[in-house]
């Protein structure tokens, strides 16, 4: 079943309400732009009372209408355990694929996907890099994290365009700074490895003003795309709300970021509420893209 098939289903009437309006963010775009999307949807915890606002069997219906209504073409998520993979993948339909795995050794547990619509996007190679200092061993850590902490890297090709792009998504650990700032480097590393229109996205567990942020919009060569969007859709909502109601400059903890071969036209940061209620409590931060033909 396709995204636009799900829209109104679950939580009826009075679904949009809030900081956004009942209108998408961005929705269908022109085809030589590209919609893309970072979410930390949030793991689901049992055991949580009836009306908590963390209930992932209430927050799933939110989290699908706004993704109806928004229909990116690329979503970097984070936080996503399997029983919400399959949800997922019913709510976005068969066009849509995503790679990654699990962050433990075996490959289970929290995954750090990156979904794409099949239609717009042909997938070239991917790869899932530990942000450890033994990248290529699965559920390593090191630098002061105690859970592990991975990033996807995929490569495509636009099918509208014609380019090559590559995406990286990433978690970065919430504890250690020094954890995010050699995290960050190894970002920028992949980063700087790629040729062509790159984006660089995730929930970095960290503020424009720290060492990881000047590191990868300085010497690692990247742009912020609130920063440098022509247009702003939203106020400088705070991207972790923890369920709570949007608030104007709190801090901005996803990010989305991308090289000198793309331009931003647009960026945001969706608040939007269904009858109050939000679907994560972190709010997804979306950017419309294209690529500098060389």
């Amino acid at each position: 079943m396709a995204l636009s098939d799900r829209v109104g289903d679950g939580i009826g009437d009075g679904a949009g309400d809030g900081a956004a309006g009942e209108r998408a963010m961005i929705g269908p775009i022109e085809p030589d732009r590209l919609h893309v999307m970072s979410w930390n949807i949030r793991r689901p915890f049992p055991h949580l009372a009836k009306r908590h606002p963390d209930r992932w069997e209430d927050r799933k219906w939110l989290l699908i209408q706004l993704l109806a209504r928004e229909q990116p073409s690329v979503i970097g998520m984070q936080e996503v355990m399997p029983d919400q993979l399959h949800v997922l993948e019913t709510a976005l339909g068969p066009s849509w694929q995503w790679v990654g795995y699990g962050r433990n050794p075996d490959h289970g547990g929290e995954h750090c996907p990156i979904f794409f619509d099949t239609s717009r996007l042909s997938l070239d190679s991917w790869k899932q890099v530990a942000l450890s200092a033994t990248p290529g061993v699965p559920g390593s850590r090191s630098w002061g994290n105690l859970i592990p902490r991975v990033a996807v890297v995929a490569r495509f090709t636009d099918r509208a365009t014609g380019l090559p792009i590559q995406i990286v998504n990433a978690h970065l650990d919430h504890l250690s700074r020094k954890s995010r700032y050699r995290s960050a480097r190894l970002l920028g590393e992949l980063a700087a490895s790629a040729s062509g229109a790159v984006v660089v996205m995730g929930d970095m567990n960290t503020t424009p003003r720290s060492l990881p942020y000047r590191y990868l919009t300085g010497e690692g060569g990247l742009f912020d795309s609130w920063q440098a969007a022509k247009t702003r859709l939203t106020e400088a909502w705070t991207t972790y709300s923890g369920y709570r109601p949007p608030k104007r400059g709190g801090k901005r903890i996803d990010w989305i970021l991308v090289n000198d071969a793309v331009e931003v036209d647009s960026a945001g940061i969706n608040a939007v509420r269904f009858s109050g209620a939000a679907a994560s409590d972190h709010e997804p931060v979306q950017a419309v893209l294209h690529g500098k033909k060389e």
